[in-house]
């Protein structure tokens, strides 16, 4: 039930504490020729959806590549026929920016374009495009509030999303009942699931009235629910869930529920250039680009 206490507690920054970027990538990311992308990536690029979603599509059956079924890892140039259910998908253009928009979600949405009950989906308030799609920069359930992300690229997307990149959340959880030492402590050590071990990289007590406590967490992965798992591992149940920051992006404090807020084009610049997306300022593109790609190699795991 909630108490008077409506949210966390006054004086709170969203995002105040550095988030870490993204941990490297394999070399097996980096095209072996520049003329040349794997299929799922150059799908994603061209703003069709994730590289997951897209390796999805290929087992479906609907993308071919010159008149022949794709398959998966397959490698494009820009002179072959990719087709999407049999239309054209133009080869992306690496010169255009990507487009991000921030997005408040309210409790009694879901993060998919279809639904069999017919609930209200997040993409209905999306702006419609031509020759682009917006893909969700992961998900928050129907219960979750909060921080929403959504681009044109897929690339961009899987970098937050993808467990070897390791982005944080963070999240304001509103509890009934408050955490023991003993359960904090667990939550940063780490709570078997059903599906494998979760912890927290940080817990910040941030007060309450009556029976409700605010925590300030912050998380490394996406797992379905894994927060809200965690909790009802250690007896507290979750009253309220609100993402508040997803990597270097916050959640804009005027920014009210329902409400869009596309980032202009030096935000879009920064997130990409955190990601690993584009050279640093002032750094040559060809430089960083043989730095980053020798970077890759040191940190591959030994195969």
């Amino acid at each position: 039930m909630a108490g008077p206490h409506k949210g966390p507690r006054r004086g709170w920054r969203r995002g105040k504490a550095a988030p870490v970027a993204p941990q490297s990538v394999d070399s097996a990311d980096a095209p072996a020729a520049a003329e040349s992308l794997k299929l799922q990536k150059m799908l994603a690029q061209a703003g069709l959806g994730s590289r997951r979603d897209m390796e999805e599509w290929v087992r479906e059956g609907r993308i071919t590549v010159n008149g022949k079924p794709a398959h998966i890892g397959m490698r494009v140039a820009a002179g072959d026929v990719v087709k999407v259910d049999q239309r054209v998908v133009r080869w992306p253009e690496s010169r255009k920016p990507p487009r991000i928009l921030v997005y408040h979600k309210p409790e009694g949405e879901i993060t998919s374009r279809d639904d069999p009950q017919e609930r209200a989906t997040v993409f209905d308030k999306l702006p419609r495009m031509r020759g682009a799609r917006w893909v969700a920069v992961g998900r928050l359930d129907f219960n979750t509030c909060g921080l929403l992300v959504f681009t044109t690229s897929g690339e961009l997307a899987n970098r937050f999303t993808h467990p070897r990149f390791a982005v944080e959340r963070e999240y304001a959880v509103r509890t009934l009942g408050r955490l023991t030492p003993e359960a904090t402590e667990r939550l940063k050590s780490g709570i078997n699931l059903d599906d494998g071990r979760a912890h927290c990289e940080s817990v910040a007590d941030e007060g309450g009235e009556g029976a409700n406590h605010w925590y300030r967490i912050v998380v490394k992965e996406g797992r379905n629910r894994v927060v809200r798992r965690m909790f009802d591992a250690l007896g507290l149940k979750v009253s309220r869930l609100m993402r508040t920051r997803f990597g270097i992006i916050s959640l804009p404090p005027q920014l009210k529920r329902g409400q869009l807020h596309e980032l202009p084009p030096g935000e879009v610049r920064r997130v990409m250039t955190w990601l690993g997306m584009m050279p640093t300022p002032h750094e040559p593109a060809d430089r960083a680009s043989a730095e980053t790609r020798s970077r890759r190699r040191r940190s591959s795991p030994a195969r």
